[in-house]
């Protein structure tokens, strides 16, 4: 089952599974068992593995080998791609899905749990127009023991009713542009959208990213079930937490530190990207993108003394800026306001 990137040469499966590992050994089990008991198989696992220094491979080839012997008609096949020194989560998933082959790439996690018909859904999602290259889906969260902590991923993120009405209509980048709201682990995208965002730029986040450049040239899919069990615990790489009325006024005071910069390198990252693509981006997104680098570099470039900061800010409020590019809207120009310098 576990075969070299660079020796196929059988045709090419549907649907591939771009998972990446480190350090897994813990939960890895659980969710391959949950990849290959769904009701639509994919044709191919694609495990990208950052460098385990545990039992994480091996556990990947003995379960796969297992499913060989139990199902000999089934086509699944599982190529392990091996990293040392390690990627980082970011690189990783690029090396993973630049491997896949399907028409369709399907993002996993090492330490979730994918219900039973997670690949079908995700398909319809997809649905059949060419427009829609990247869909998602809401999540049920779970603590380290896969117990049910009483919240959905969309919960948490306090996705509203307008975000997935404008996600799922003509202008889904009007949402990403001021903040992701699309996890990785649900994500399933057609394979046509990697000739747009690949090289993923190192400022971003995988899953930001491609959602973002789906936004840019498409449409989204959405499904408001829970399609995987989303496991919360110490150990993960990226995870979601609600944020507490305590939570949001510490962000407003904690200090300004290198947050401003990175998000104008995220803006400067995108504007490029999306001028590149040129006439496969409309003209009034590029420029949208060019009013995001704009906002950021204006709030990384506010004085020191929060006294000065005020006029500037309450501007940029009239202006349309703070509703329309920030994450957090008013209370963003708060926060800008009040954090401290460094």
């Amino acid at each position: 089952m576990d075969r070299s990137a660079d020796t196929r040469s059988d045709p090419a499966p549907s649907i591939s599974v771009a998972l990446c590992t480190r350090n897994g050994a813990r939960f890895l089990e659980a969710q391959l068992r949950s990849i290959v008991a769904q009701s639509v198989l994919p044709g191919e696992i694609i495990l990208s593995d950052d460098a385990s220094d545990d039992e994480t491979v091996r556990i990947a080839r003995d379960l796969m080998d297992e499913f060989a012997e139990t199902h000999p008609d089934c086509a699944l096949s599982m190529v392990i791609l091996e990293n040392r020194p390690p990627l980082g989560v970011t690189a990783n998933f690029e090396r993973a899905i630049s491997a896949a082959r399907g028409d369709v790439i399907v993002l996993c996690d090492q330490d979730d749990v994918w219900h039973p018909d997670r690949l079908a859904e995700g398909l319809a999602s997809l649905g059949d127009s060419d427009d829609v290259s990247l869909a998602f889906s809401d999540a049920r969260l779970i603590d380290t023991n896969g117990d049910p902590l009483g919240l959905r991923l969309f919960e948490t993120l306090e996705i509203d009713e307008d975000e997935l009405v404008a996600i799922r209509g003509d202008d889904p980048f009007a949402v990403l542009i001021k903040r992701n709201i699309v996890t990785g682990a649900t994500v399933v995208f057609r394979r046509r959208l990697l000739e747009m965002a690949l090289p993923f730029p190192s400022s971003w986040v995988h899953d930001e990213w491609l959602a973002t450049i789906a936004a840019a040239t498409g449409r989204l899919g959405v499904s408001v079930s829970a399609l995987i069990d989303y496991r919360q615990h110490a150990s993960n790489e990226i995870g979601v937490r609600r944020a507490t009325l305590a939570t949001k006024i510490r962000r407003v005071l904690e200090p300004r530190a290198g947050r401003n910069d990175q998000l104008v390198r995220r803006s400067r990252a995108l504007l490029e990207r999306l001028s590149e693509l040129g006439e496969r981006v409309p003209a009034n997104l590029e420029s949208r993108a060019a009013v995001k680098l704009e906002v950021e570099m204006f709030r990384a470039a506010l004085p020191p003394s929060r006294f000065r900061r005020v006029l500037p800010v309450l501007r940029a409020g009239r202006r349309g800026w703070y509703t329309a590019y920030c994450s957090q809207g008013s209370l963003d120009m708060i926060r800008d306001i009040l954090q401290s310098h460094r």
